[in-house]
C-alpha cells in the first residue's frame, strides 16, 4: 500500500513528523513568495485586485490544509459582514456577534473534538472569531461618541461598514489566515491603500527573512528535542518512577522546548508581514520600527524570570486583543480579578472544550494573583530590595527566578497539553501538586513570610 501513498505523506514520513504539522508549516512559508509576488506587483494599486488577491491564496491555503472545511469559515465572514451591514455600530451587533461567532467555534470544537490536539478546521477558525468579533468592536466604537472612546479604542474605530471583498481580504490574509497574528481591519486598510508608511516603501525584505529564519531555527530546536521530550512521558510509570528532582528538570525542559512550535510558527508569520511592510509600527529614534504583528517577544521570552514576563511575551497580539475586547470592556464588574479571571476563562473557551485548557488558565489566574502580592509585599521592604540587587546576590537571584519560571510554568502548561481529566490529574498527582500547593497556599504561608523579613528588615 506504500505506492498508493502521496508525495506529501512520504515526505512527511522521512522527515519523522505528522503529516498535517507539515502542511501547516509549508502554508505558512508559501506566504513569503506570495507576498513578494503582492509587493512588486499590486502593492499601492488597485485596492479590488489587492483583495481578490489575498482571498483567492488564503481560500487555496485553507482548502489545502482542511479540504471541505473551507466553508466554514466562509459561512461565518459572510454571516459576519452581514451583521455589520444591517446592524452595525450597536450594542445589539457586538451581542450577536459574540455568541454566534464563538458559538460557532464552540460547536464546531464539540463535533470534531478528540483525545488529541488536531490541525483542523478549527485551528485557522479561532483566529477568524476573534478577527470577526473585533470587527463588530470596533464598528461600534467608531459610532460612539468620541467622548466615550478610549485611546486605544480611537485607533482602531471603523466609521463605515467594510465591504464584504475588504473582509474576506482580511479574514484570508496569507501571512495570518492559519495562525495569526491579529491585527485590526484600520491597519489593513491602511495597508492597502498605501496610507500605512510614506513613499518610497521600505527595504523589508532582508528583515522579514531574518524573522522568518530564526522561526525555522525554531522549528529545527523543537524537531529535534521533542525526540526525546514527549507529553507521553508525562503519564508513563517511568516518570512516575523518577526522583521529584528529575520529574521537576524533565518538565521545565519539556515545556519551554513544547512552546518552541508556538514560537516557530509566529516568528514564520511575523517574517512575512514584515516583508510585505504591513508590520509597520512608525519610527522609533530614526529607525522604523517592524514589530506591530510582533506575537512572540524572542529576548524577553528566554530571559523571563517571572510568569508575568512570559505572558507578556507569549501570543503577544492575542494577549493585546482579549485585553481591549474582553478585560477592558468588563470594568461594570467593578474587580480587576473578576475581569482578569474573565478575560482567562474566555481564552480557555477560546482554545476548546477540553477541561486542560480551563485548568491551565486558572493556574494563570493563581499565578497572576501571587506575583502581584508579592511585588505589592516586597516593595514594602526597599532594604530587603537594595539587598537582593546587590551584586553578590542578583546572580543568584537570577538562577533562583528561572529554575521557578521554567519548573512551574512547564507544570502549568501540562494540562493544556495533556487535555484531558484524568491525564492532566494523574500528572499533577505524579508532582504532588507542588504548583497547586505552591500558588494556592500562598494566602496561608504568606503570614510566615511577613514575619520573616520584619525580623530582618522590618
Amino acid at each position: 500500500m506504500a505506492d498508493d501513498l502521496s508525495l506529501f505523506t512520504r515526505f512527511a514520513q522521512m522527515l519523522g513528523a505528522p503529516e498535517p504539522a507539515l502542511k501547516l508549516l509549508s502554508s505558512l512559508l508559501i506566504g513569503y513568495p506570495l507576498l513578494l509576488l503582492h509587493r512588486y506587483t499590486l502593492y499601492r494599486r488597485s485596492p479590488t485586485l489587492q483583495h481578490l488577491f489575498f482571498v483567492v491564496c488564503g481560500l487555496s491555503i485553507g482548502i489545502f490544509n482542511n479540504g471541505y472545511g473551507i466553508i466554514h469559515s466562509m459561512i461565518c465572514v459572510v454571516a459576519g459582514w452581514l451583521l455589520l451591514a444591517v446592524m452595525g455600530g450597536t450594542a445589539a451587533s457586538v451581542i450577536i456577534a459574540n455568541v454566534f461567532q464563538m458559538g460557532y467555534l464552540i460547536i464546531g470544537y464539540y463535533m470534531s473534538s478528540s483525545d488529541s490536539y488536531d490541525i483542523k478546521w478549527t485551528m485557522p477558525h479561532c483566529v477568524l472569531a476573534l478577527r470577526l468579533i473585533a470587527i463588530t468592536w470596533d464598528m461600534y466604537d467608531g459610532h460612539k461618541d468620541k467622548l466615550e472612546v478610549s485611546k486605544d479604542q480611537a485607533l482602531t474605530a471603523l466609521h463605515r461598514c467594510p465591504t464584504l471583498l475588504e473582509v474576506a481580504g482580511q479574514t484570508y490574509f496569507p501571512a495570518s489566515y492559519m495562525v495569526g497574528p491579529q491585527f485590526p481591519m484600520r491597519r489593513y486598510l491602511d495597508f492597502i491603500h498605501g496610507r500605512l508608511f510614506p513613499e518610497p516603501l521600505p527595504n523589508t525584505v532582508v528583515v522579514g527573512l531574518q524573522r522568518g529564519c530564526l522561526g525555522l531555527f525554531f522549528v529545527a530546536l523543537y524537531q529535534g528535542a521533542s525526540l526525546w521530550l514527549k507529553e507521553e512521558y508525562l503519564v508513563s510509570l517511568q516518570f512516575q518512577d523518577m526522583s521529584f528532582l528529575s520529574k521537576c528538570l524533565y518538565v521545565g525542559l519539556w515545556g519551554k522546548i513544547t512552546l518552541y512550535k508556538y514560537n516557530a510558527c509566529w516568528l514564520i508569520t511575523e517574517g512575512i508581514c514584515i516583508l510585505s511592510g504591513l508590520s509597520f509600527n512608525g519610527k522609533e529614534a530614526g529607525k522604523d520600527r517592524w514589530n506591530a504583528c510582533e506575537n512572540i517577544r524572542v529576548a524577553r521570552f528566554e530571559k523571563a524570570c517571572r510568569f508575568s514576563h512570559m505572558i507578556e511575551s507569549f501570543n503577544v497580539n492575542t494577549n493585546v486583543w482579549v485585553a481591549k475586547y474582553v478585560y477592558k470592556r468588563m470594568k461594570f464588574l467593578n474587580n480587576r480579578d473578576m475581569s482578569a479571571l474573565s478575560a482567562l476563562m474566555f481564552l480557555a473557551l477560546w482554545h476548546g472544550l477540553h477541561s486542560g485548557y480551563y485548568s491551565c488558565f486558572f493556574l494563570e489566574f493563581l499565578i497572576n494573583i501571587f506575583e502581584k502580592d508579592v511585588e505589592r509585599l516586597t516593595s514594602r521592604y526597599p532594604a530587603f530590595l537594595a539587598h537582593m540587587n546587590s551584586p553578590l546576590m542578583k546572580p543568584l537571584r537570577f538562577v533562583l527566578m528561572k529554575i521557578y519560571v521554567l519548573v512551574l510554568f512547564g507544570y502549568c502548561l501540562a494540562p493544556f497539553v495533556l487535555l484531558q481529566t484524568y491525564r492532566w490529574w494523574a500528572f499533577f498527582k505524579t508532582m504532588y501538586f507542588v504548583g497547586h500547593i505552591f500558588f494556592g497556599g500562598w494566602m496561608l504561608y504568606r503570614p510566615l513570610v511577613v514575619m520573616a523579613l520584619n525580623a530582618v528588615y522590618g
